[in-house]
């Protein structure tokens, strides 16, 4: 059967809105991708000659979205060629796992996955089938064609992308050596992320090998809780001196509370014995949140706080696979309370930025979207994770924009592993945002002229002035 995009897909059947969104679609569709949060391994564009490997090493291994639909419907994660952490049988051949995969693709109908997928497999490859088991290995050999082409290398599909700025993230404990590689090969536009998490699971069983790392890189040997920070200082310095924008921290809640002096030494000298607890870690990630809102208004970098995941929530997979198989799940959050102690120390300063990101959408209206009408430094980042679809984009417009403007959100980023998805991600928003405008003219709240520009706000301008990209 042959596969083909309808040039209208998530616009409005009302002709008079659907007429609309394609005029302001069609203002915005080429402009750059401005991409400033995502989990790309900067390894892919390191190597000149690197290559995407195999399609099920492109398409499936690294995709969490694609191992928890399949997992859902009883695949054992071995069929798709995941490793169990203490060894055994997984599957080894790519055309296999590649098969099992085709038989299953129906399970991605009307999900943001199945689009995005069918967006790279029509728009990128060229393939003019829909995935089925029956063409699977057809579809895998045109696939494996293509990317044995110099046009379909990472670099090469980084240009033709038109990928203005792409930022990684990265452990704070990482060398950078494949930043510098880029940098010094012409491609300053991958930019790194600063990412604390591990430094603040003061329990975690690998948590000193982590702080070890941590004075090794920093040139500043960690003792006590002093150094820690002036170590922390250090590497943040050097993700800056390598273009990097931001910093990201994941947190379940996004609990914040500053400790005096003497309660943080106490809970990292604790730490450095081995006897921490799980409520250490609580208290002591609440304080170190305050503290990076205050070092993100001394050294500009703009603060990225994700929160409402509970990670790896099926304890065998964790125990068996290990993180990042598709086993988180959100949780509810409570915002108001919770930040209030980091707002009311730098919410008005205006050399802080900090970027709200939430899996529980509960909260756009109720807490959200007043607390970025309130504070100059928030931002509300875009529908994240789970909500980064059609339908959860309209949502958030719906709930948002009311109360907290356009110009109070970060614009778009794809938060994406999946390097070949990253145009069908924004092409999504772009189309859905369009739509959303084309509705607020025809309900006469909105001039065209108005929407015309705002498209383009929505496709990167936003997204741009968020993180102080072109003197924002």
């Amino acid at each position: 059967m042959l596969r083909s995009l309808s040039p209208d897909r998530c616009f409005s059947s009302d002709p008079a809105r659907r007429a609309l969104a394609r005029a302001l679609y069609e203002q915005v569709k080429a402009l750059p991708l401005f991409c400033p949060h995502g989990h790309v391994p900067p390894s892919l564009l390191a190597e000149p000659a690197a290559q995407f490997g195999s399609p099920a090493e492109l398409f499936i291994l690294p995709d969490h979205y694609i191992l928890r639909m399949l997992a859902s419907q009883g695949v054992p994660l071995e069929q798709l060629g995941i490793a169990p952490r203490a060894g055994g049988w997984h599957e080894t051949d790519h055309r296999a796992i590649w098969q099992r995969f085709a038989a299953h693709f129906h399970l991605f109908r009307a999900t943001p996955t199945g689009l995005w997928l069918a967006t790279v497999l029509v728009e990128l490859f060229g393939v003019d089938e829909r995935l089925t088991a029956a063409n699977a290995q057809r579809i895998y050999d045109h696939l494996q064609a293509r990317l044995a082409e110099p046009a379909f290398t990472p670099r090469a599909l980084f240009r033709r992308f038109q990928i203005e700025l792409l930022a990684t993230t990265d452990a704070a404990t990482d060398p950078l050596d494949h930043h510098r590689r880029l940098h010094a090969d012409g491609f300053p536009q991958v930019r790194p992320t600063f990412r604390p998490d591990a430094l603040l699971a003061l329990d975690a069983p690998g948590w000193r090998d982590t702080i070890s790392r941590l004075s090794m890189l920093s040139g500043v040997e960690v003792v006590d809780y002093r150094s820690f920070i002036s170590a922390i200082e250090q590497r943040r310095a050097a993700f800056k001196a390598l273009g990097a924008l931001a910093t990201d921290h994941g947190v379940e809640t996004p609990y914040t509370a500053r400790l005096s002096d003497h309660e943080a030494e106490t809970l990292f000298a604790r730490a450095l014995r081995g006897a921490a607890t799980a409520n250490d870690t609580a208290r002591f990630t609440a304080h170190m949140l305050i503290e990076f809102a205050r070092m993100s208004c001394e050294d500009g970098l703009v603060m990225q706080l994700h929160a409402g995941s509970l990670r790896n929530h099926h304890e065998a997979l964790l125990a068996r696979f290990g993180p990042d198989k598709g086993a988180d799940i959100p949780v509810a959050t409570e915002w108001t309370r919770n930040l209030r102690p980091l707002l009311n120390a730098y919410g008005s300063d205006p050399r802080f930025r900090l970027i709200l990101f939430t899996l529980d959408e509960s909260t756009y209206s109720r807490e959200l979207a007043p607390l970025a009408g309130y504070y100059s430094a928030v931002r509300l980042g875009p529908p994240w994770w789970f909500f980064d679809s059609v339908q959860g984009m309209r949502r958030y417009f719906d709930r948002v924009i009311e109360t907290a403007g356009f110009y109070n959100t970060a614009g778009f980023n794809d938060d994406t592993r999946a390097f070949c998805s990253i145009p069908a991600r924004h092409d999504v928003w772009r189309r859905v945002s369009c739509d959303w405008l084309a509705g607020q003219v025809v309900e006469g709240l909105l001039a065209e002229d108005e929407a015309a520009e705002l498209a383009g706000e929505l496709a990167v301008g936003l997204a741009r002035r968020a993180y102080r990209v072109g003197g924002s």
